[in-house]
């Protein structure tokens, strides 16, 4: 870019020299195109208007040189004809000049020819007339004379000839006429003159358009915007827009609500249109409510409003300004304290508007306060019980309230509710009265204290409310008897306790309240086995503890039961009771008992055994019993000594002696055991005892060997008593027998003679073993039979026997007789 202006320069220099050197044929054609044309839009035939061939074109590189100009135009070797190469404007290659033309050069080589061309560039009407400013402004008084001219702005046509501006137009022409002075150079000079005169107070503002246009085809046109601001002077006073100015707003409004604007107008403007606002009450509070804005004439509140004071009054006219402020300047009526509802209902403001030349006018404003629920229920107690019995029926009153709500309408209508879940309403009696009643019975044991909180909420929206908590005591009555914690109760005792034994506790709890849940605890009479139960056991009144009175034996006692009553302290009492069950624990304080074989202090009894006893064979059965009770009366036996151990056994459950080999002739005849027998008791107590077993085949071997056993002189001595005891007794028995066994011969004998001897029919006798022939079916009057027993279970038998006579008692008598009379015996 800093290089192409000198290679320029140098380029045209050398083309110069060139063409005065070389130009053989030198040409000049001239075309004429309008402005705007597009582009490749054709401008004319060089080949044709300069005589030349499109070859020689092409051969002579044929090209168009502009200089430093850009090039509109370009050339065609193909066709030989010149186009348009870019937008031409003529408004921007030539402005206002005429004629508008484009020259350039096309140059050939081989041999070099140069020919000048010359393309003029005619207008059309392609731009508008402009003004250069968008808008006018004229200030003109309306004190202004007929006939005052006012200078305009041109406007500017770019166009040329009858393209170009041509004329003017003004419209409205209701105060202003258009006039056109020519100058010296040609151009006008365009005037506006006031031909009406102006009055700002009905039309302040003149709005005007200038229109220039051209003469083209199609006709163009441009505007421009006169503003004429019409000066005012002091013709007119302020006037408000109404005379009475009315406004609703809410007590307790917030300070600088707005309560109403009120507006006066002048005609006039500036200084002297401007007005300014104050408020003419001075003798009450409306000043200290209400401000106004002397600019503006807004009234806002700048205090608050309270309805509930006072419903309804009428301001003194002269008394507001105390409530009410309004600004001088701005006319704006504000709220300077606070306006309450209930001590005024109505304001009226007397408002002065004046302008600054002393021209002025008033109006009357009235402010109507309307009620808003900003009072909650005043709850006042008139009357409460703080304790109320049990016992009370429902529907008791035990409180009486009055509410209060200094709001109106629904706003001052009071509903009351209670806490949920208790035994409780509240119920409306006349207007703003309410009480709270009982609603269902009420149980101390249940609740003993109830907070009541009353709610008292209005129908104002938003609603409010208030609420007070009561609390009552509930006083008890004996309404509740004792309960046992059991329905009934065991208890355990160790036989031989000490008299005096705590052996456990009931305990009865009574849902009442002090003197009437205090339990005292009895036992009712009753007996046990005949004896009056407080001689086993008695009960604390207090505690309720139970205490053995005796010693327990269980043995002879294993359970009782008595009752016990649970009595508390109310008028009446109440009672409730329960039943107790000892039962006897036992202790091992009894040892075995042997009950077979007998003992005595010198024991002779012995046990056969024949020497042809196989194994296994059961010589006796040692039987023992234990008073105790379970695993104390458990009883084993053992074998603690023997003669020979090894021929004999015991069994360890059931006392059973056996053979555990076959018995020989070497085994002695006298067998000596002895049996222990223990329980299983902690500690284990026991008891001992000697079994006498003879080894032999007949009665006489047996009588020969135990006449050696070894006795002390006291047994003999009790054993010689016995004999003869037993022989004296036998030998009555047998002399009785006899003597009525001969009666009843004698009786019968004689019985049967008598019938005899009296011819009666013979009844025939048939013993008394026998039954009839007659079929009677009647069995023997005696039945005898002999049960043979042995310990040993698997050897028992029955024997069926007939009546004993005469000779089977003696028989018995001398078998008797021979075993206890041994030979020797004194």
């Amino acid at each position: 870019d800093e290089l192409s202006g000198p290679l320029t320069m140098r380029r045209q220099v050398l083309l110069f020299v060139l063409h005065l050197c070389f130009s053989s044929v030198i040409g000049q054609v001239s075309y004429s195109i309008p402005e705007e044309m597009p582009k490749g839009s054709f401008v004319g035939d060089i080949a044709q208007d300069l005589g030349l061939d499109v070859t020689r074109l092409k051969s002579g590189k044929a090209r168009i040189y502009t200089g430093d100009s850009a090039e509109y135009i370009e050339l065609n070797k193909e066709r030989g004809v010149l186009l348009v190469n870019d937008r031409i404007d003529r408004e921007a290659i030539c402005a206002q000049t005429e004629p508008c033309a484009l020259h350039f050069q096309v140059i050939l080589e081989n041999p070099m020819e140069f020919y000048s061309i010359t393309v003029e560039v005619t207008d059309i009407n392609d731009n508008a007339p402009i003004f250069q400013r968008g808008e006018m402004k004229f200030r003109i008084s309306e004190s202004a004379i007929t006939g005052a001219v006012f200078l305009l702005q041109q406007a500017i046509d770019l166009d040329v000839g009858v393209n170009g501006l041509q004329s003017y137009l003004l419209k409205p022409t209701n105060n202003f006429a258009l006039r056109l002075q020519n100058q010296a150079d040609g151009s006008k000079m365009i005037e506006m003159v006031l031909q009406k005169p102006l009055d700002r107070e009905q039309q302040e503002y003149l709005s005007l358009v200038l229109t220039a246009v051209d003469g083209g085809e199609p006709q163009l046109s441009g505007t421009v915007q006169i503003h004429v601001n019409v000066l005012d002077i002091n013709d007119n006073a302020p006037v408000f827009t109404q005379r009475t100015y009315k406004s609703t707003i809410r007590e307790n409004s917030p300070s600088g609500t707005q309560v109403v604007v009120v507006s006066a107008s002048d005609s006039d403007e500036g200084s002297n249109g401007k007005v300014s606002y104050a408020i003419l009450n001075l003798l009450d509070n409306v000043s200290e409510l209400f401000e106004i804005n002397k600019e503006t004439g807004e009234v806002t509140l700048v205090g608050n409003t309270d309805f509930e004071k006072k419903r309804q009054y009428q301001i003194n006219i002269q008394a507001t300004a105390s409530l009410f402020k309004i600004d001088a300047d701005n006319g704006v009526l504000t709220l300077t304290g606070n306006v309450d509802y209930e001590k005024r209902r109505l304001y009226e403001i007397d408002v002065q508007v004046s302008d600054q030349g002393g021209l002025s006018d008033a109006c009357k404003v009235t402010v109507d306060v309307t009620d808003t629920n900003d009072n909650p229920p005043s709850i006042n107690i008139m009357s409460n019980s703080n304790t109320v019995s049990e016992s009370v029926k429902p529907g008791t009153v035990v409180t009486m309230l009055n509410i209060q709500d200094p709001d109106s309408s629904d706003n001052g209508k009071v509903m009351c509710v209670l806490n949920e879940n208790i035994p409780f309403a509240i119920k409306s009696t006349t207007n703003n009265f309410f009480t709270v009643v009982t609603e269902s019975e009420l149980d101390r044991e249940r609740s003993s204290e109830y907070n009541i909180t009353v709610t008292c909420s209005d129908e104002g929206v938003p609603s409010l409310s208030s609420s007070v908590t009561l609390t009552l005591q509930i006083s008890d009555v004996n309404d509740n008897a004792p309960v046992f914690e059991r329905s009934s109760y065991e208890a355990y005792i160790v036989e031989n306790n000490t008299p005096g034994l705590s052996v456990f506790t009931v305990k009865a709890t009574d849902a009442d309240w002090n003197q009437n849940a205090r339990v005292s605890y009895i036992l009712e009479d009753s007996s046990v086995n005949g004896v009056p139960v407080s001689s086993y056991v008695s009960v604390s009144a207090d505690s309720g503890v139970i205490h053995a009175v005796r010693s327990f034996d269980y043995e002879q006692i294993k359970d009782f039961h008595f009752r016990v009553k649970a009595q508390d302290g109310g008028s009446p009492p109440l009672s409730s009771n329960v039943t107790v069950k000892i039962l006897i624990q036992d202790q091992n304080d009894n040892p075995p008992q042997v009950l077979y074989p007998v003992q005595t202090g010198g024991s002779m009894v012995a046990e056969m055994v024949p020497r042809s006893a196989d194994v296994g064979y059961l010589v006796t059965k040692v039987v023992a019993v234990d008073v105790d009770s379970g695993q104390n009366a458990w009883l084993s036996y053992k074998l603690q000594k023997a003669t020979d151990r090894a021929l004999f056994e015991v069994g360890l459950q059931n006392g059973e002696i056996r053979t555990i080999r076959q018995v020989t002739d070497k085994d002695a005849v006298k067998q000596r055991l002895t049996v222990i027998v223990e329980d299983n008791g902690q500690p284990s107590r026991s008891a001992t005892v000697v079994v006498n077993v003879a080894v032999a085949d007949s009665f006489p071997e047996v009588l020969s060997e135990f006449t050696d056993f070894p006795h002390d002189k006291e047994y003999n001595d009790n054993l010689t008593f016995y004999l003869v005891l037993a022989l004296a007794v036998v030998s009555f028995l047998f002399i009785t027998c006899l003597v009525v066994i001969i009666s009843v011969k004698i009786y019968r004998w004689r019985q049967s003679r008598v019938l005899y001897q009296s011819n009666l029919p013979v009844i025939p006798y048939y013993p008394p073993r026998y039954s009839d022939t007659l079929g009677t079916g009647t069995l023997q009057h005696v039945y005898n039979y002999e049960v043979c027993r042995t310990t040993d279970s698997r050897k028992s038998d029955c024997k069926f026997g007939r009546k004993p006579y005469f000779s089977d008692i003696f028989a018995v008598f001398l078998i008797s007789f021979g075993l206890f009379i041994r030979p020797g015996s004194s």
